[in-house]
């Protein structure tokens, strides 16, 4: 009773003091609105970003699918590389793969970091044999994918061949060794083509594509619409195939707002009037408070709560009649999802937009809600748009329950899922894609799980412990090793495989699975084992296999993990190329190029073979280190080794030939030199023969001799043959001069004696006499000048030493030392006194005194003697200048006398003519020559030139 007063007294209390009461009112339904706004904000938001969040799987999912494709592709292309490191069929293989991947835009395959192999070629020329590993804009990418030993897909970049692109490199190893890369193209038209973002609706969003540049220390866009989004709604999605990022964002975010905001000032303003007419009311009979708060109630429950979750609700909704299906209530998502006007679809029902195939399963999921046999039901089905269009949705259906509990009517939610349905259809076709491509291809393909042997292997504790201790393990415990290869699950095997196996089936094989692991098999399928302790992702080795009807041959075995399945090792590709034929055919090939090669090894020459364009060589024989030092390693190494090892003065003629006989088509015999790995010059004849394929010049094959020794002997014989000419000449010419000189001599003698016999007196005699002593003491110096040239002439093995220059010239002066300061002569040298020369000593002194003491001879008479010395280089030679300011000599006039035997050109009574012939024969003895240059009054330069 007490509480029943209280309660009274407190209802008593609003009701006297209406101001309050209204002010409160006004609060207490701002703050409903405010919740209920929030509530509307949060709903439109999560409906935002599940929308937001289901395009952007969509696109990424569309992404991750074509990347795997290519996986496939790249897998398959790998695996064309035989044993040798030679891809098979690379142009069909490519052509096929193509054809299976409208998202690839060209297949490479890039041994050793070079880009050897392309398909199609048109239009990718320019990117033949680039080198990845090298080039600063690849070389980062490239090897961040081996590193990894994971397919990467390096850009978007610049392509070579034009435009931007992916480029997805799938790294190939050999026996552990890194091969190349297995590559695929994209270009990035292509790659956002296949990710569906141009069937986006872009009214409401917009999409971006990044990547981090460690180069530039920023993230680089690639779309088009490259403003700042920062601020923007946006959600992001990495993708770790090529360290991308793909980031969907809200185009405008004041719609949300806009939402919000009138439905929040009508709801203040509703409010305001609430509290306006609870103040009011307060003011009537007590009779109108019950009306008011029924009034209230209801347009709190109508107007707010229905109008903000119903209306303006991101997915479809609608009321529904459950056994007629008419629409009761419809909001605006549901209209626009098919097309039609809220009136046409209450005019309709939900049969009527269903399609045909679904309405049968609907139809009997609402039979059990009317039951009561479900409380609800959710299904993906189809509806039929107005333009008759199909678009699949998600059916969330819920019922409204009757005092007495049953169903009349129900609430269906609908949200649009047509792109996910896209995105599935496009996954399974491309499954159904891989599926025929496995089964059809022509190489033998199994698919396995590997997983229970991982497990097993893990209980042994055997994973990444040291390769020794587990093959020792191995070895020892072959049970072990048995129970590995049945754990083995054969999930799928081609046709190709079946065939190799002469089996029927799949469980055929796995049935005689045990019976056909031979001892050979068994041990290299340990070493399989090891690989999988080791963290091997691949596996490569070439084995023997005995098939169904015991016959045994050779394959390639490849094996490799599904990258997805890295640590389940779950599916794992495994490739069986028959190689029986190809390894008896390389026998028989192995054992004709060893009888040839013996046989050309013992031809005492060079054979070999070089295209005839390029001049690289692609065959040297071994005799290539006995006549020139280098191997054939080391020769065929190098595409130029040739050329660039061709002596500098014969390249250009070697060049020049060998381009012109070659497009003669003319075979050819020449001779030139090359460096050999000593750095000895060595003498080559090349006979060469030109081979033709369809009139055109293909390649050049040959052998070269040493013909050194036949050169060395030519050269000597020409050099003798030089002498001997020289020889004969220089005899020739003393020959002249002996005979003039002695004839002179001796026709004066005979006339000084034919004048004694017929002389008179004894004084005419004794004068006669006298004069006969003249003529004969010439005689005497004539014999002893010509002794000393015979002696010049025949010292053709004279001695050279290293002589110090500066000391002979000091020598030479001292002997003249009465005559230069006589006549006051200068001689200014700037010879360093360290400079050395290799000469004939005694000839050095002559050839110094003799020049010397011509200029101190021939001084000018009215200015004091000058000479001057130096030491010059001209063409690597070594040149002694000696110059004077004397008399000069006329060249015009005594060119030819200068270095004549008893030539004289001056009226100086002491002028024989002798020491510059005898200068002149030294210096040619010892390999030199020497030159004049001279002008009367000014004077003479003597040039030296030492060998």
């Amino acid at each position: 009773m007490k509480s029943g007063k209280k309660h009274s007294k407190f209802i008593g209390w609003f009701f006297s003091k209406p101001k309050l009461t209204g002010f409160l009112t006004f609060l207490f339904l701002s703050y409903i609105t405010g919740f209920i706004l929030w509530q509307q904000y949060k709903l439109i938001k999560e409906d935002e970003q599940r929308e937001m969040n289901s395009i952007v799987h969509v696109v990424h999912q569309n992404i991750e699918q074509s990347l795997k494709n290519c996986y496939t592709t790249t897998l398959t292309l790998a695996l064309t590389i035989d044993n040798n490191g030679i891809p098979e069929n690379f142009d069909s293989v490519g052509k096929t793969l193509m054809a299976s991947n409208a998202n690839i835009n060209a297949v490479q395959l890039v041994p050793k970091g070079i880009i050897k192999y392309i398909y199609p070629m048109k239009g990718n020329e320019a990117a033949m044999n680039l080198n990845i590993l090298t080039d600063p804009y690849l070389k980062e990418e490239a090897l961040k994918s081996i590193a990894t030993q994971k397919m990467y897909f390096a850009g978007p970049l610049k392509l070579k061949q034009g435009g931007m692109g992916i480029v997805g490199r799938f790294p190939v190893f050999q026996n552990n060794k890194f091969w190349g890369f297995s590559a695929v193209i994209i270009t990035l038209e292509t790659l956002l083509k296949s990710s569906g973002i141009d069937n986006i609706d872009d009214s409401k969003y917009y999409f971006q594509f990044s990547k981090y540049d460690s180069t530039e220390q920023k993230e680089i866009f690639y779309l088009p619409n490259k403003s700042d989004f920062s601020k923007k709604y946006k959600i992001s999605l990495k993708i770790p195939d090529g360290d991308w990022k793909l980031y969907i964002i809200s185009k405008n975010q004041n719609y949300l707002y806009s939402q919000i905001l009138i439905p929040g000032i009508i709801g203040i303003i509703i409010a305001a009037l609430f509290g306006l007419l609870i103040f009011t009311l307060l003011k009537i009979p007590e009779e109108l408070q019950s009306l008011v708060s029924i009034q209230a109630t209801k347009l709190l429950n109508s107007e707010i709560k229905f109008g903000a979750i119903f209306d303006q609700a991101a997915v479809g909704i609608a009321h529904i009649d459950s056994f007629t299906g008419n629409f009761i209530e419809i909001n605006n998502q549901y209209c626009q999802l098919l097309g039609y006007t809220q009136q046409e679809m209450k005019d309709r029902n939900f049969q009527s937009v269903t399609h045909p195939k679904d309405l049968e399963e609907d139809l009997l999921n609402l039979e059990k809600l009317r039951e009561g046999k479900i409380a609800a039901y959710t299904m993906e089905k189809r509806y039929i748009t107005k333009e008759g269009a199909i678009v699949w949705i998600n059916l969330t259906v819920s019922p409204l329950l009757k005092n007495n509990k049953k169903v009349t009517t129900h609430i269906s939610i609908v949200e649009d899922i047509s792109t996910k349905k896209e995105a599935e259809y496009l996954i399974k076709k491309n499954e159904t894609r891989f599926k025929s491509l496995f089964d059809d291809s022509p190489m033998p393909l199994r698919e396995e799980d590997f997983s229970e042997v991982k497990k097993y292997l893990e209980e042994l504790k055997l994973l990444n412990k040291s390769k020794d201790i587990v093959t020792d393990f191995f070895y020892a415990n072959p049970l072990v090793v048995e129970k590995c290869h049945s754990l083995i699950q054969v999930i799928n095997i081609n046709k190709a495989s079946l065939k190799l196996y002469k089996v029927k089936s799949k469980e055929d094989l796995i049935q005689a699975k045990s019976e056909l692991f031979n001892i050979r098999s068994k041990k290299d399928f340990i070493e399989n084992l090891i690989a999988i302790t080791q963290g091997k992702k691949q596996f490569i080795i070439d084995t023997i296999i005995k098939n169904a009807k015991g016959e045994f041959r050779d394959i390639n075995l490849r094996w490799n993990i599904v990258r997805s399945y890295t640590k389940t090792f779950e599916q794992i590709i495994v490739s069986t190329e028959d190689i029986t034929d190809r390894i008896a055919t390389e026998k028989i090939m192995l054992d004709t190029k060893q009888r040839v090669e013996s046989l050309i090894n013992t031809i005492d020459g060079i054979v070999w073979e070089c295209d005839a364009t390029s001049f690289s060589f692609n065959f040297i024989s071994k005799k290539v280190e006995n006549i020139l030092g280098y191997t054939a390693a080391e020769w065929l190494a190098e595409p130029t080794f040739w050329q660039d090892h061709i002596y500098w003065e014969d390249q250009e003629m070697v060049r020049n030939y060998c381009k012109l006989k070659t497009e003669q088509k003319l075979n050819h015999d020449f001779e030139y030199r090359m460096v050999a790995k000593d750095h000895s010059i060595v003498w080559l004849r090349d006979i060469v023969n030109v081979v033709l394929e369809n009139g055109k010049a293909v390649s050049l094959r040959g052998i070269m001799i040493d013909i050194t020794k036949t050169k060395e002997a030519e050269k000597e014989l020409n050099s003798s043959f030089t002498i001997v000419t020289e020889q004969n000449k220089r005899l020739l010419n003393f020959s002249y001069i002996v005979s003039h000189n002695l004839r002179s001599h001796t026709s004066n003698i005979a006339s000084i004696v034919s004048l004694i016999e017929s002389s008179e007196s004894e004084e005419e005699r004794e004068q006669m006499m006298q004069l006969l002593k003249t003529v004969s003491c010439s005689l005497n110096e004539t014999m002893i000048h010509l002794n000393e040239v015979i002696n010049i002439r025949n010292n053709i093995g004279l001695v050279s030493e290293s002589l110090n220059l500066a000391h002979y010239i000091t020598t030479v002066k001292s002997v003249l030392s009465e005559q230069i300061t006589s006549h006051e002569v200068t001689i200014s040298s700037d010879i360093p006194q360290d400079t050395f020369i290799n000469y004939n000593p005694a000839y050095l002194e002559s050839i110094l005194y003799n020049i010397i003491s011509n200029s101190i001879r021939y001084r000018h008479p009215s200015r004091k003697p000058i000479i001057k010395i130096n030491l010059a280089v001209e063409n690597d030679r070594k040149v002694l200048q000696i110059s004077d300011n004397g008399i000069g000599i006329d060249l015009v006039r005594n060119a030819d006398k200068i270095f004549g035997m008893y030539k004289t050109f001056t009226n100086n009574s002491d002028s024989k003519g002798i020491g510059l012939f005898i200068t002149k024969n030294q210096i040619d003895a010892m390999g030199g020559n020497i030159t004049v240059e001279s002008e009367p009054n000014i004077g003479t330069t003597f040039k030296i030139y030492i060998q």
